[in-house]
Parts: C-alpha cells; sequence; structure tokens
C-alpha cells in the first residue's frame, strides 16, 4: 500500500482500537492473534522503529518480534506524533537512571484493560480500595498510580498519610493495593491491626535500588503480623509502565496468569526459543491494550514456565531497577 492509499494514523487507530476494546470487552468474534498481527502491522507502518526493527512478515502471533524494554529510554515508540500525544509515563524512580517513556493518544484501552483485569482477577467486589500510592495529582508521570485512581476516588490514597490507615479499613472487607516497598514503610512505622473478614492486599512488588530488599516469604508474613491477612489473601500485581496490561497471581509461588488479551511466553535467551514447562527464561510479553506503542516487549524479568502460567523470578541482575516499584514515602 502506497503512502497515498494508506489511512492516516489517527483513522487507523481509532479503528483498531475500537475493535481492541470489543475483544477486551469479550463482545467481539475476532481472534487474539488476527488482532495482534494487525495491530503489528500498523505498528511497523507508522512507527519508524518498528519499521526498521520488523524486517520480515509474522504468520503467527509466536513469532512477531519483541521490542526490547530498555529502547524505551532511547526512542519514542508510538505510532503517532508527540503533540497527539495526551499523557506520557515515565519508568524510571530513580535520580541517576535515565527514565523511559510511554507515550499515550487515547487512555480507552488502558483503562478499560485495568478494569477488566482486576475483575478477572476476582477483586470487582464490594470491596473499600485503600492505595498506598501517590495520586496522579501529585505524580502525573506515574501510570500505577493513574491505574489506582480509576479503581478509588482520590480520598482513599494514604501515601502521605498512612497513619490514617486502620480507622479507614475498621469496618467493612478492604482491599490494599500498593507497592512492596510502601507496605514495608507501613509495617516499620505503624502499629499492627486485623483487617476486617474478606478483606486482601495486593502488592505490585519490588525493592530494586533501595538497599531494603526482603524474601517474598518474609513479606507476606509480614502481612499476616501486621494485618491479620493469611497467605492466600495476598495478590501480587505484575506490570510495567512500558506495557497497558497486568497479570495477577495469589499467594507463593502461584503463577500468573494473562487476561484473553495478552499472553507471556518464557524464553530460553540462548535459543530465542519458548522455554519447557518448567524451564527458566526471560519474559516476552504480548499486550493487545499497547495499540499506541509496540505489543509486543522483550523484559529483563526471569520466570519459570508454568502450565497455566508463569512463575516470576524477579529481575535479571544485570537489568536495571523499574521505577514503579520504588515508590513509597
Amino acid at each position: 500500500m502506497s503512502a497515498l492509499e494508506r489511512p492516516q494514523s489517527s483513522e487507523a487507530y481509532a479503528s483498531l482500537e475500537t475493535r481492541i476494546l470489543q475483544f477486551i470487552e469479550g463482545t467481539s468474534n475476532e481472534s487474539f492473534e488476527s488482532l495482534l498481527l494487525e495491530a503489528h502491522a500498523f505498528q511497523v507502518a507508522y512507527n519508524p522503529y518498528m519499521a526498521t526493527f520488523s524486517t520480515s512478515t509474522p504468520t503467527s502471533w509466536k513469532s512477531i518480534p519483541a521490542i526490547p524494554q530498555e529502547a524505551f529510554k532511547e526512542f519514542r515508540i508510538s505510532t503517532f506524533s508527540e503533540n497527539e500525544s495526551i499523557r506520557v509515563f515515565h519508568t524510571s524512580g530513580t535520580t541517576k537512571a535515565r527514565p523511559g517513556k510511554h507515550w499515550f493518544r487515547s487512555l480507552r484501552l488502558y483503562e478499560r484493560a485495568a478494569y477488566e483485569g482486576w475483575r478477572r482477577a476476582g477483586l470487582a467486589r464490594d470491596y473499600l480500595i485503600i492505595a498506598l500510592l501517590p495520586h496522579p495529582q501529585t505524580a502525573p508521570h506515574s501510570s500505577l498510580a493513574q491505574m489506582a485512581a480509576w479503581l478509588t476516588p482520590q480520598k482513599n490514597f494514604v501515601l502521605t498519610k498512612m497513619e490514617n490507615l486502620q480507622e479507614m479499613a475498621s469496618n467493612s472487607p478492604t482491599l490494599l493495593f500498593g507497592t512492596a516497598l510502601a507496605f514495608l514503610d507501613y509495617f516499620e512505622k505503624f502499629p499492627s491491626f486485623s483487617l476486617p473478614t474478606g478483606s486482601l492486599a495486593v502488592e505490585t512488588g519490588g525493592y530494586k535500588g533501595t538497599q531494603r530488599e526482603i524474601s517474598k516469604i518474609e513479606l507476606y508474613k509480614l502481612f499476616e503480623q501486621h494485618f491479620g491477612l493469611a497467605t492466600p489473601d495476598i495478590m501480587n500485581e505484575y506490570g510495567m509502565t512500558e506495557l497497558s496490561s497486568q497479570f495477577y497471581a495469589r499467594g507463593i509461588s502461584s503463577p500468573h496468569h494473562a487476561p484473553p488479551w495478552a499472553r507471556a511466553l518464557v524464553i530460553d535467551p540462548e535459543t530465542d526459543q519458548e522455554c519447557p514447562i518448567g524451564g527458566t527464561g526471560i519474559l516476552r510479553l504480548f499486550d493487545l491494550a499497547n495499540l499506541g506503542s509496540t505489543c509486543v516487549l522483550e523484559t529483563r524479568d526471569l520466570a519459570i514456565r508454568r502450565e497455566n502460567g508463569f512463575e516470576l523470578l524477579g529481575r535479571d541482575p544485570s537489568a536495571l531497577p523499574r521505577g514503579c516499584s520504588l515508590i513509597s514515602l
């Protein structure tokens, strides 16, 4: 197709966005693979970096080339001009590391993926949701803060007023949502109390760059000691600024599951092939909601392939820390 025959980026984006929204909402008869291949072709057509990176036409979703996560630090990975952007989220919470940037021309897919992912993880019940996170008004470049703002009102953000947490969470089943580092801050500074029966906690992991890292087993013991939560009542949300969808796991050593509009492969870095079940490799993520940038991302996270998902091990030791996990007091 010539440049004159090719639809404008905004028109092509709007059409694909609507169809992917329908797929996320479960009202579409299209397949994940057909939509992902079409989204990839759109991204190659309108993103100069993608056009350089992708030199052949993939025939299956697994064969779509993955963009390295680090590319978001070096290039503007987007299918539209900078002046068409409505939001940009930054990856790094450190002062020395160069931040990666994820540009959005629309937040419709990101917002719908957040809601539907939350619902599919069994979290869309009548909980009081309390966020141990900054609000987007004070952290406008935090994608995690924006996600939380879609799930709970501003008055329920307590990162700077955690002394009020016990009073707020005393009357009804509560869902606490925050970074592992923010929870650790609470455990170190405030008294213990038991959350109401039926409560849950969702932590987003990560201490890299803080010198305060503890094991997941130790962290979950602190949830039991300080909030009265059993291990099955604690969930991990795995996501990143460079993506628009999230993966959830419950308890210790349970696999993370992808929603229907996303996939995860555990890749052997030596062969670039998917590991066998039980094998350890690098996570490669596929996300239809990431239409404005790249739908296929090579992370620096290590995982074990499980029959129905992946068991997250943590960052490749040579990788830079991700910033969203560094949100704390």
